[in-house]
């Protein structure tokens, strides 16, 4: 078992084998805060900071029978201790929060993470209903705006679904060009369907345009930079033959303003997106920043 679902499971073992799907997450979101290397990422939501990945893993281990929900409670239904198998550390860190937040209502544990983490509830829908005027002013602060007109290019390579979408948001990006030639993924959270789901919960617009893409068969052999620098250099060749797309992404960023390509590679050198970024930038009328995110 993953380790980070046994961290989910000795949650529920310190709070009577059960808590409120919200409240699970909040109290992951509190454990996750004062982990060296944290567990689960977290984005501002609905409701205030939220795991998808952490939900996916509540949804498996529903599926073979460690949880069970009823009337959005999640039950640990097995006997096994967990808590006995987390770190030394996690489980300093488990007690204290056990300790510092048990006693809390939801509304109370709702407000201390909305006050203390605010970032966080700059997508909330009931922030209103839980803070003060003087509050919410917290909040407004800590919510990404920028004017600036800005192409960014971005990759998932090394990095959870939620680190991702907090690059977009905090560098105000409003629409995602997945410039994959098949935007299919192994990696929780990034094939077309579920990336264009959570973008678009997070106000994010998803827009696919595979015809910019490198077919997979080309880079089955790449093993050295000079390997990638003569799949560019070919790509680069014969970007002439996307340029009407290029033009559709051009005119996208200056509707959109803050936009972002994205692919896999984490190292901007080794993807054809930083080649895209610059064809783009060298088209008539392209007066903006180019930024590797």
């Amino acid at each position: 078992m993953f380790y980070r679902r046994k961290v989910i499971l000795s949650l529920l073992e310190v709070f009577g084998g059960e808590l409120d799907r919200m409240h699970l997450q909040k109290l992951l979101f509190l454990f996750s805060q004062k982990q060296d290397k944290p567990e689960y990422d977290f984005v501002p939501y609905k409701f205030g900071c939220y795991s998808f990945s952490a939900n996916a893993d509540i949804l498996t281990m529903e599926k073979t029978g460690q949880l069970t929900e009823i009337a959005n409670t999640i039950i640990k239904n097995e006997s096994v201790s967990y808590v006995s198998q987390l770190k030394k550390g996690d489980l300093a860190v488990l007690e204290f929060v056990k300790s510092e937040y048990g006693k809390m209502s939801m509304c109370e544990l709702k407000k201390y993470t909305y006050l203390n983490y605010p970032y966080y509830a700059t997508q909330s829908e009931v922030a209103e209903t839980t803070l003060s005027k003087n509050e919410l002013l917290r909040v407004a602060e800590a919510r990404p705006h920028y004017a600036g007109t800005i192409l960014f290019t971005i990759g998932y390579e090394g990095i959870s679904l939620e680190e991702y979408l907090n690059r977009l948001l905090k560098n105000d990006v409003k629409l995602l060009v997945d410039v994959r030639k098949n935007a299919l993924s192994m990696k929780y959270g990034f094939s077309k369907s579920q990336l264009s789901k959570y973008c678009n919960n997070l106000g994010i617009e998803y827009f696919h345009i595979p015809e910019v893409g490198i077919e997979s068969d080309k880079r089955q052999e790449l093993r050295v930079q000079e390997d990638y620098d003569r799949l560019f250099e070919n790509y680069s060749n014969n970007l002439s033959g996307s340029k009407d797309f290029q033009l559709k992404i051009f005119e996208l960023l200056k509707t959109k303003k803050r936009i972002a390509l994205t692919c896999f590679e984490a190292d901007i050198n080794r993807c054809h997106r930083k080649h895209l970024a610059e064809a783009i930038k060298n088209l008539p009328g392209f007066n903006y920043e180019v930024r590797h995110i």
